[in-house]
């Protein structure tokens, strides 16, 4: 029997024996870029969300104790019903199946962002005494973090060595990212508040999801992480028509606005670089060490991102020469690379 189907055992005794749930079936619901599995368990007329969590992978205590800070701030995260910590097993509320990337590719995103907009505020000006439980985001996982696009993005999937130039080059604007990221206001950051981690739910819209890796770091960077996601785009001119009107909420309610709206968008842009740096590094780390070609796709939506906001800023234009005379050019070949790899028997 395999590691996977013995866990799948063992939630199903878990449930049946244990929690003595009637369990007519026991499906998929979805996986993560993690070593977490999610499956929908249908007992009775009622429905759970089961997280898999292996132990010796992962550990479901920050979840848990991310949960306790969200759920009274009024934000709808699943609810938890039951968990067993030493075995990683979580009985959760089902949240259902639409994420918001499938509501969005199929009707428009104002109403949608709003609801998103309205609950990141509840997080980001409700949660500011929860986020100091929060380990910060500072200077050692920001860099941690932008490291992997020089290993991973450039290095194993461009084949790209950069000259020892263009090293100190990058090495200079992650250090400038950095700056700018521990310049903002300090607030409860979910650091992956996107499409596909939102669910479209009747009360309390949105559902959120995978926020166990929670710190306390730079207001721009859930922000950025919703309107400049890395599934979905839109033009830049609504985007900031977003951050504008979200800046005037956060003016209104109490929380960490900035001195103008040119600095607030500032925040935004910048940290959204860092953020898409660490995801391309993170994205062809999925293929290269984890199999998961999916995210092949999405890089160079989140390379345009990098692009645009490098040549919009002096202090980034060196990062925006080596990005179009090195990177660009390269990316689709080693995207066809990878493909024909993905699918070679």
């Amino acid at each position: 029997m395999s590691d996977q189907d013995e866990r799948l055992a063992l939630l199903t005794g878990w449930l049946s024996h244990e929690l003595r749930l009637p369990v007519l079936r026991i499906e998929p619901a979805s996986s993560d870029a993690s070593f977490r599995r999610y499956f929908r368990a249908v007992c009775g007329e009622r429905t759970f969300i089961v997280m898999d969590a292996p132990p010796e992978k992962e550990d479901v205590r920050p979840y848990l104790h991310v949960t306790r800070l969200l759920e009274p701030l009024g934000v709808h995260v699943p609810h938890v019903y039951e968990a067993d910590r030493d075995r990683g097993l979580l009985l959760l509320e089902d949240l259902g199946t639409t994420h918001y990337l499938a509501r969005l590719l199929a009707a428009g995103p104002q109403h949608l962002y709003e609801d998103a907009l309205e609950a990141l505020a509840r997080i980001q000006v409700r949660g500011a005494e929860a986020a100091q439980e929060l380990a910060p985001y500072d200077r050692e996982p920001l860099l941690r973090e932008m490291a992997l696009m020089p290993e991973w993005f450039l290095g194993r999937h461009l084949a790209i060595a950069p000259t020892a130039r263009e090293e100190r080059m990058l090495q200079g604007a992650f250090e400038f990212l950095i700056a700018e990221a521990l310049s903002q206001p300090q607030v409860f950051v979910h650091r992956d508040f996107h499409s596909r981690n939102l669910m479209v739910v009747g009360e309390r819209n949105p559902g959120v999801l995978d926020f166990q890796d929670a710190l306390r770091g730079p207001v721009g960077y859930d922000l950025v992480s919703l309107l400049k996601d890395c599934y979905i785009s839109w033009p830049r001119e609504q985007v900031t028509g977003w951050v504008s009107a979200y800046r005037e909420q956060l003016q209104r309610e109490g929380g960490p606005a900035g001195a103008d709206g040119g600095q607030f968008l500032r925040w935004f842009d910048l940290i959204g670089v860092q953020r898409h740096l660490k995801v391309l590094g993170i994205f062809a780390r999925l293929w290269y060490r984890d199999g998961k070609s999916g995210y092949l796709r999405d890089l160079p939506l989140t390379l345009d991102y990098v692009r645009d906001t490098c040549r919009r800023y002096a202090e980034l234009a060196e990062l925006s020469e080596f990005l179009e005379e090195r990177i660009v050019a390269e990316l689709p070949r080693a995207n066809e690379r990878a493909a024909a790899q993905a699918i070679r028997p």
